[in-house]
């Protein structure tokens, strides 16, 4: 079917959008009859929801979890999670069972130091900008008074800034770099409304006091990288004590140690390894709406911050106790947003005892490390398919339409062996056969 150009469409109503997009499908009334149900029949809050995106057509439901019994710190979490991957959930909470009999988490913020930059061009001498500190300092702080009095009044604001010359870029290039601190809020558009002042006035201040040089502001932005915000989760243990089935604990523990150094030294190891940990923050960034691309960028980052990507978690044995650990940027928040909006997010949190933001990093830190606990112990003793296939059989029931005696049999018979897509289909099909003689 052709697909025609929709004009002026983001001036239509959602109901209009929904039409106009569902005719360009070969089941215009099916499709838009399937976004019309996605909708909340509570006009007020179908309202709210369309008001988060643009050209809103409807809402994506996803399964929210819980991950009991994480303790934390000597405080115990029920953690909800939102993820449609299988066995997710089922991982973060056999790790949290397992951890809970042998003290639990250790999470720890090393700091929570957030930056941005203004990037900025001038032909100026290059000691231009240090002489002039004290002076922009003081037009700084004029300019920004009206926009940091309330986050100053609950401990954040901007904490400090320096300009830098970096001719590698182009010999004209200079970057003001700003550190700023956001009490319990995410603080995005804080931060950016700040660096957007900073611009304009340093523009303005050397055009005032230095006319006859050329400055130019081409952008100022947030970063998502933020060395400055991380935090530590570990987890530690008598070797004696690292038991699982099928393997002695002094054969566990140094097979995980080798495992996580493996990730730490092979790219294409770390990558999967990463993904892992972000399985479980992810689901805890998305059930408190935080922006969960924000974290996997900074991770990333840091992942890579030595010129190699590497594996975030690290392992060793020490003096006969098994130590794990896992360090990461977070910038979180509790306050405003999404997390103030969404009236999921607002339950999650009520779930979560309402954490502070740097509480959040330390739960968000825990569930990391010990869905990369789940994911190792199952790679280096029975192998990661057993688990995750018979988790993922649910799926592939609903996919091939089973019934409710078809879901009973087919999960017996799997319970001793291998689950693919393809055994399930045939085994359903000699089920049918049976049947129907």
């Amino acid at each position: 079917m052709a697909v025609t150009f929709l004009e002026n469409f983001s001036a239509q109503s959602s109901e209009t959008k929904r039409k106009l997009v569902a005719m360009q499908t070969g089941n215009a009334e099916g499709i838009q009859q399937i976004l019309l149900n996605s909708m909340p029949t509570d006009a007020a809050l179908a309202r709210r929801f369309e008001s988060f995106s643009e050209n809103n057509l409807g809402l994506y439901a996803l399964p929210i979890g819980v991950a009991p019994n994480f303790l934390i710190n000597g405080k115990l979490f029920h953690i909800p999670m939102v993820t449609e991957e299988s066995s997710v959930v089922a991982a973060a909470s056999s790790s949290a069972k397992f951890w809970y009999k042998r003290g639990g988490f250790l999470s720890v913020v090393n700091g929570r130091e957030k930056n941005g930059q203004v990037h900025f061009v001038s032909d100026a001498p290059a000691g231009y900008f240090d002489s002039i500190v004290a002076e922009l300092q003081f037009r700084f702080k004029e300019e920004l008074m009206p926009h940091v009095e309330g986050m100053e009044s609950r401990g954040g604001g901007v904490k400090s800034w320096v300009i830098e010359h970096r001719p590698d870029v182009t010999p004209s290039y200079f970057r003001l770099d700003v550190k700023f601190i956001t009490a319990d809020a995410m603080g995005a558009n804080f931060i950016n409304t700040c660096l957007e002042v900073m611009g304009r006035t340093l523009e303005q201040f050397v055009k005032e006091h230095n006319p006859v040089s050329n400055t130019r502001v081409i952008m100022a932005i947030l970063s998502n990288y933020n060395p400055g915000s991380t935090v530590t989760a570990s987890v530690s243990c008598p070797i004696e004590q690292m038991t699982t089935k099928g393997t002695s604990p002094e054969e566990f523990s140094e097979r995980l140690v080798i495992a996580t150094r493996i990730a730490q030294c092979d790219v294409h190891r770390a990558a999967t390894h990463n993904k892992g940990i972000m399985n479980g923050i992810d689901a805890l960034m998305i059930a408190t709406g935080n922006d969960f691309r924000a974290v996997e960028a900074g991770a990333h980052a840091w992942a890579a911050r030595d010129g190699q990507y590497r594996g975030l978690s690290e392992a060793n044995i020490s003096e006969g106790v098994f130590h794990f650990s896992l360090t990461l940027p977070l910038t979180l928040g509790t306050v405003g947003g999404l997390t103030s909006l969404h009236p999921v997010a607002g339950a999650v949190l009520d779930i979560l005892g309402n954490p502070s933001a740097e509480e959040l990093m330390q739960i968000a830190a825990a569930l990391g490390l010990a869905q990369n606990f789940t994911a190792l112990r199952a790679l280096t003793t029975l192998g990661i398919q057993k688990g995750h296939m018979r988790m993922h059989l649910g799926n592939i029931l609903i996919g091939l339409n089973a019934s409710g005696e078809e879901h009973e049999k087919v999960g017996e018979w799997f319970s001793d062996n291998t689950v693919s897509l393809a055994a399930v289909r045939a085994y359903i099909e000699k089920l049918r056969q049976n049947g129907s003689k």
